[in-house]
């Protein structure tokens, strides 16, 4: 595009650096705007023309033009955006836009900036975007629903600090992670109300001059309120970040999620098993099946991470109102939407595509003295106070290290010997299916609470 028909040239006489116009060039990525911006001129040409700045036949051949470019791009695909000279999407639509129609075109921006129109098609833009993400989450909350359910009775060892603990059921694990998901999809839908708010009007920063309902045009496009002030407008870039941050803690929670299958594949742990659509071998050793899916989203969570920051860092120093600086949220942005959409649409893939070993969890939750605690909550019950119980439900624990044995294993009058208070109860209060029923309180493992958790999990999502 010659400097004569940039859309800021009417200033100038020489000509632009070809450098500095490359590095100034935006095109490239903010393209991707290009149906929320025309989205947003439709709109913008309707408010002109109820103010009465459009008559009704130019806000017509607009209105046409407009809609005649989205239809051509869906025609076209890539080969309509090859333009060498387009320094944004902005000038791009404009430009087309006056092939099409003529001097109609060059009316439409009236009462508007590319200030309030970038921020106006960014929230288009990242509203839509919000929603896709929501619902590829409530696909991994789904897959994670379907596994707890098709495994309900199953058994596996908990952790802390990676030591074998007490033993959980499989289910529970699930829902750890659907309640993860779930306080993500609620972060989510604070993000989009906060992005749903209109700043076109705003102009460069001032406000326009032009009698534009903004509240009418909020309607338009779904918007559930315009800005209060035009200054922090054009400025705001603060849903950028909030959503960078919110898809931060999506891919935390994916990560951990990756971590815990990766090494319950492994022949070490041995839990479960990742079918051949969502693994890999390796290319020397013929017995290898390696989680690359998994390996991959645990890798992408710090590429998003680092997105965030870019993002904060961007804005951090910048005077009002907008900056050039500002058009490096869009890559950043951009490539968080990608990253965290595309992660959990893999992992509810490889959810469905995990084979939960039962026998080899059941055996891991039922050794390793996993029933300790069980025996000093029994000797709490019996009239020991916690702290000596403790005490006492170590040293047998020490003691069958010695021997070899599991607390279950040894004799009743071995067990009495570290308390008198150990009855023949005691292997009833030991058994893994008591160990379990008796965490019944709000949220514990047990069976029936763990149930209705199923339940209710199952009602929230649908």
């Amino acid at each position: 595009m010659s400097d004569s028909k940039k859309l800021w040239g009417g200033r100038f006489t020489g000509q632009t650096d070809p450098g500095f116009a490359r590095f100034n060039r935006s095109f490239g990525f903010d393209r991707r705007l290009f149906e929320a911006d025309v989205r947003g001129s439709l709109a913008h040409c309707e408010g002109l023309r109820a103010a009465g700045v459009l008559g009704e036949e130019e806000a017509s051949v607009l209105s046409g033009g407009l809609g005649e470019l989205l239809a051509r791009a869906g025609r076209e695909g890539a080969a309509f955006f090859e333009d060498e000279g387009a320094e944004d999407v902005h000038s791009f639509i404009e430009a087309r836009l006056v092939e099409l129609v003529g001097n109609p075109g060059r009316r439409l921006h009236a009462g508007r900036s590319r200030n309030d129109q970038v921020a106006t098609a960014l929230r288009l833009w990242l509203r839509d975007e919000i929603d896709r993400t929501a619902e590829s989450l409530h696909g991994v909350q789904a897959a994670l629903l379907d596994l707890a359910e098709s495994h309900a009775d199953a058994v596996l060892p908990g952790y802390t600090h990676l030591q074998r603990a007490q033993p959980i059921l499989f289910a529970h694990w699930c829902l750890a992670y659907f309640e993860m998901f779930g306080r993500d999809g609620e972060r989510l839908s604070e993000v989009r109300r906060r992005t749903n708010v209109l700043p076109l009007g705003s102009a460069a920063l001032a406000g326009t001059s032009y009698a534009v309902d903004r509240e009418r045009v909020a309607r338009a496009l779904g918007f559930e309120a315009v800005s209060r002030n035009s200054l922090d407008a054009v400025s705001d870039r603060d849903f950028c970040v909030e959503f960078a941050a919110a898809a931060s803690l999506v891919m935390a929670h994916l990560s951990r999620l990756a971590e815990d299958l990766i090494i319950y594949a492994t022949t070490e742990f041995g839990f479960v098993e990742l079918s051949d659509a969502v693994a890999t071998g390796s290319s020397l050793m013929p017995q290898k099946k390696n989680p690359d899916a998994l390996e991959l989203v645990r890798g992408k969570s710090g590429r998003v991470f680092g997105h965030t920051l870019a993002l904060l860092t961007v804005i951090k120093g910048l005077p009002l109102t907008y900056n050039k600086d500002m058009q490096e949220d869009k890559e950043a942005l951009f490539d968080t939407a990608d990253t965290v959409r595309e992660s959990l649409e893999v992992t509810a893939t490889v959810l469905r595509n995990v084979r939960l070993r039962e026998a080899r969890a059941l055996d891991a939750a039922t050794l390793g003295y996993m029933n300790a605690t069980e025996m000093a909550d029994y000797l709490v019950r019996r009239g020991l106070p916690f702290r000596e119980a403790h005490e006492a439900a170590g040293r047998m624990v020490l003691y069958g290290l010695s021997k070899g044995l599991e607390l279950h294993e040894l004799e009743l009058e071995e067990l009495r010997g570290f308390s008198t208070l150990v009855g023949e109860d005691v292997y009833e209060a030991l058994s893994l299916e008591r160990t379990l029923a008796s965490k019944a309180q709000a949220g514990g493992t047990a069976p029936v609470r763990v149930d209705e958790a199923l339940k209710a999990a199952r009602a929230t999502l649908s």
